[in-house]
């Protein structure tokens, strides 16, 4: 047997079964997120059947220590592999409805039975290094040198199969297809290696698989992932499924399991009724009398598809508008699907935090909409980032920040309380009603919560105030919360947020929570 081709094997099915691992995780948060229970789900079943698979694989090759065996195995393994989307599509569309409707039966049931879709083709390649192992040693005086040549060469492919789909292949041709692609690599080192063992003419049968995968493919991977009511369009990037859906003339961007709506847009109407209203008032909070003109620049952290920049320019006017979101290709559906195209908003392709670090300008506003629960990106909530919103703020600047609750639980309100108090003079609250979400607001210089009842009446009485302002600090004076006084901080060593969060989200769902209404956020 070719040993040369027997180590091209291992690396191509350590390519396969990191991009496999990798790709599970996408096909499943497309329907049900990627939160850290997802993502241990994944982890922890993909390593049980890799555990079955290097004790299956050690006992299979002592009782047939052939090539052939070997390169026939690694087929199905190749071909069981590129099923899995396939088999799993119809259980995820399933599964997608059941989301929208939050049946938490269907939801668990479809999410394990995906799952057990993988055992096959996993168990198959972890078969794969003890197989090889004992085809190549020769001698048992070199066991250890060859069974480190395996592993290492199995990992190389390993490195290249963590980077080839979340950094090329899915955003360029979908998660499905990203399967078919690394199982059409393998099947085709596999059929070289049948031939090679057995002969082109014994080999013949096994070159239906890549024929039945492709014919398979073809029918099954047509029309959407989600059959969501109103959909008009859905794209997957290297960080998320994206989604937009139209009803009744209004446009609304949803990510990955689509719970939460991330922005809104309405040709007919400003006014969303929703979280992103709220973020207008963050300057009514400064001392009066407010003058509008003292608005000067607003940062954006969770710039998403664009709604409060639109607001802000429709109330404040044309103040240039810096706003930073980590995935690019919900830049572009933004531009394209709820007419982002302010000329004074600049859209900055990065992390949010390091884009307001490197920012060279000080801001009237600085607004967070990255959070929502269970995402919340933990670097931005530490007193370090809360220090380095204070230090692009003005002397009268306010930072606004939208933070995810339940009716029962407001933990993680408190602990964002806690931690901007540390930083920030005076901080505010207000709840958003009939949603998830709380609006906190941090000034730079002390104030008090009665500045917003003050300038508001003040505005009442100066023409040329855009009503939206006036409509939308009406209804933040009516939900105005007490300031929780608690001594939780948050730091880059130490921020438990994770934790905190998926116990919030256990704590509701075990509490009965699915009648209640879905968060917006983003």
């Amino acid at each position: 047997m070719n040993s040369l081709w027997l180590y091209v094997a291992v690396f191509f099915a350590g390519m396969t079964t990191l991009g496999v691992e990798l790709s599970a995780s996408r096909l499943l948060g497309n329907v049900f997120g990627t939160s850290n229970i997802v993502w241990a789900n994944i982890i922890g079943l993909i390593l049980v059947y890799l555990t079955a698979g290097y004790f299956i694989g050690g006992r299979w090759a002592d009782r047939s220590p052939h090539g052939r065996t070997f390169y026939r195995l690694l087929a199905w393994a190749s071909f069981f592999a590129g099923l899995v989307p396939l088999a799993a599509r119809p259980v995820l569309r399933q599964a997608a409805a059941a989301v929208e409707h939050l049946d938490a039966a269907v939801m668990v049931g479809s999410f394990l039975g995906v799952l057990i879709l993988f055992s096959v083709p996993i168990t198959l390649m972890g078969c794969v290094s003890p197989f090889a192992i004992r085809l190549a040693l020769r001698d048992a005086s070199q066991a250890g040198r060859i069974s480190g040549r395996v592993y290492a060469i199995s990992t190389l492919g390993s490195i290249l199969g963590t980077f080839l789909p979340v950094l090329w292949l899915i955003p360029t041709l979908g998660t499905s297809r990203t399967f078919l692609v690394l199982s059409l690599l393998l099947l085709s080192v596999a059929l070289a290696g049948v031939v090679l063992t057995m002969g082109l003419r014994r080999a013949a049968p096994y070159f239906l698989m890549p024929l039945a995968l492709i014919l398979l493919s073809w029918l099954a991977l047509t029309g959407p992932l989600k059959q969501s009511r109103g959909q008009i369009y859905e794209t997957e990037s290297a960080y998320n499924y994206i989604q937009v859906v139209e009803l009744e003339g209004t446009r609304m961007l949803m990510l990955n399991e689509g719970q939460a709506v991330h922005s809104v847009y309405n040709p007919e109407r400003l006014e969303t009724f929703g979280t992103w209203d709220y973020f207008l008032v963050a300057p009514l909070f400064s001392d009066p009398p407010l003058n509008l003109q003292d608005v000067r620049r607003v940062g954006i952290v969770g710039l998403a598809a664009g709604t409060i920049p639109k607001q802000y320019t429709a109330v404040f006017g044309s103040i240039p508008i810096d706003g930073w979101e980590i995935d690019p290709r919900i830049i572009e559906v933004g531009r394209r699907f709820f007419d982002m195209t302010e000329p004074n908003l600049r859209a900055y392709v990065m992390d949010g935090r390091w884009g307001l670090r490197n920012s060279p300008y000080t801001y009237s506003v600085i607004a967070v909409d990255a959070y929502r629960p269970p995402y919340i990106p933990w670097q931005l909530t530490t007193v370090e980032f809360f220090q380095e919103v204070k230090d692009h703020l003005d002397q009268a600047g306010v930072l606004v920040i939208n933070v995810g609750r339940t009716p029962q639980d407001r933990r993680l309100v408190e602990a964002l309380v806690g931690t901007i108090s540390a930083v920030f003079p005076s901080v505010h609250v207000v709840d958003v009603p009939d949603t998830f979400n709380t609006l906190v607001y941090a000034t730079a210089a002390p104030t008090t919560a009665d500045n917003l009842r003050l300038n508001l009446r003040a505005l009442e009485d100066e023409p040329g105030v855009h009503p939206l302002l006036l409509s939308v600090a009406r209804r933040a004076a009516d939900n105005l919360q007490p300031t929780p006084d608690v001594d939780i901080v948050f730091t880059d060593d130490h921020a438990p947020v994770e934790q905190l969060v998926n116990s919030i989200v256990l704590r509701f769902m075990l509490g009965g929570g699915f009648d209640m209404v879905p968060s917006v956020g983003g």
